[in-house]
């Protein structure tokens, strides 16, 4: 048995696109014809690939069909590429890859926008905690991932980038109200603070490195890099920011140091062990970025 291109290619573009419709109109085909290559697809295998839902969502015998699909149009621009002399060759190829919001919010663009202009290349970011984009790759929804988990997902490479530092900072307005006789066990146990969301345990761990039961204060919840380090910088609470937007509020004056340990997150990079040019021109620009701005790159390749 063997898997037509076209059909899985299908198949990976209605998980992309989320609709039938939504993915006629990328291929140029009608709904109606999608729907039929998907189920032509199912029958051939034997399986549901791909739950109807809104969004649709691949099933895990679709997934693992998505992943074969993307690693085969990686393969053909590689191959076109490698026939024509000219990197720049060959349609252009969509690369989903997975990142922290901080990380995206920071230092990661600066690579993709390098990238962008030497390959026919377009990226399709899924930003998520840093804990929990290792499972997007898991899953062959991207093909490579910003990740604090040091060990390789299976079938992947793992490259340390170092480590993104935090720093407890506030307004001094805001200082002034709630810290006024220091930052205290006390005074931090009411001040408020600000969350990314749920999952963000950093000012937690802060607020346990100096003795504050990590439950007590208030908090805002803002899950967006920026707007995050706005709403400290507007004063609407204390929070963790890291290296390069704490350091530029605290040079403006608009920010002041809260003092206390600062909370450092190790960041790797993983990516498909899969032998490609692009992607790895896209690792190596990745990394080289990562490893200038983070803190304390080293170590070695990791496959599994």
């Amino acid at each position: 048995m063997r898997i037509p291109f076209d059909l899985a290619e299908t198949l990976a573009v209605v998980v992309d696109e989320g609709t039938l419709d939504a993915a006629a109109r990328r291929l140029r085909i009608t709904p109606s014809a999608v729907s039929q290559r998907v189920k032509a697809l199912e029958s051939l295998l034997g399986q549901v690939l791909l739950v109807r839902s809104r969004p649709t969502r691949p099933t895990a015998a679709g997934v693992v069909v998505v992943r074969l699909a993307r690693q085969l149009a990686l393969l053909e621009h590689d191959a076109i590429a490698g026939l024509s002399g000219d990197p720049a060759a060959g349609a252009r190829v969509s690369v989903p890859l997975a990142v922290n919001a901080d990380s995206l919010g920071t230092w990661f663009l600066v690579p993709l926008a390098t990238l962008a202009e030497r390959h026919p290349i377009v990226f399709d970011l899924h930003r998520d905690d840093q804990d929990f984009t290792a499972g997007l790759l898991e899953s062959g929804t991207v093909m490579g991932a910003v990740t604090s988990r040091e060990e390789p997902v299976a079938g992947c490479r793992a490259v340390p980038l170092g480590r993104m530092r935090y720093h407890a900072v506030a307004t001094p307005a805001f200082h002034d109200r709630w810290f006024a006789d220091g930052v205290s066990v006390n005074a931090l146990a009411v001040a408020p603070l600000i969350d990314f969301d749920r999952r963000d345990d950093l000012q937690r761990r802060w607020l346990q490195a100096r003795g504050v039961e990590a439950g007590a204060p208030p908090r805002h919840y803002v899950p967006a890099s920026h707007d995050f380090a706005a709403a400290a910088g507007l004063g609407l609470g204390w929070a963790l920011l890291p290296t390069a937007q704490a350091a530029a509020g605290l040079a403006s004056g608009d920010l002041v140091a809260l003092g206390g340990p600062t909370v450092d997150v190790p960041l790797t990079w993983q990516q498909w062990n899969l032998r490609s040019p692009l992607l790895d021109a896209v690792a190596e620009a990745i990394v080289a970025e990562g490893r200038r701005v983070l803190t304390g790159a080293g170590g070695g390749l990791s496959r599994r």
